[in-house]
């Protein structure tokens, strides 16, 4: 006997559920520890970004200080963040 499987929300209705909640952008610094390369990988690791966006994130952070790599809900942006530090790199989170 097959049990009837779980009703997926459409993507307007997770889009409005989500839009309530506050974002907190997830910012990436720059260090003289870390190689470049650590640091593009790491991001296509945490973010599964591209390997051009995780260069462009890296060289912001490398030229400027700090690089924006998302906006998120407060739970999935800590989360990030976390994972970041565990790749020792610095990280923060602050509301968007």
């Amino acid at each position: 006997m097959m049990l009837p499987q779980p009703a997926e929300k459409p993507d307007a209705v997770l889009e409005h559920e989500t839009s309530f909640m506050p974002l907190y952008r997830v910012l990436l610094h720059n260090d003289d520890v870390n190689s470049m390369d650590h640091v593009v990988t790491t991001l296509i690791r945490v973010f599964r970004f591209s390997r051009g966006k995780s260069e462009g994130i890296m060289l912001e952070a490398h030229n400027k200080g700090v690089a924006l790599c998302a906006r998120e809900p407060y739970e999935q942006a800590e989360h990030h963040r976390d994972q970041l530090r565990s790749f020792s790199l610095i990280s923060t989170i602050e509301p968007d």
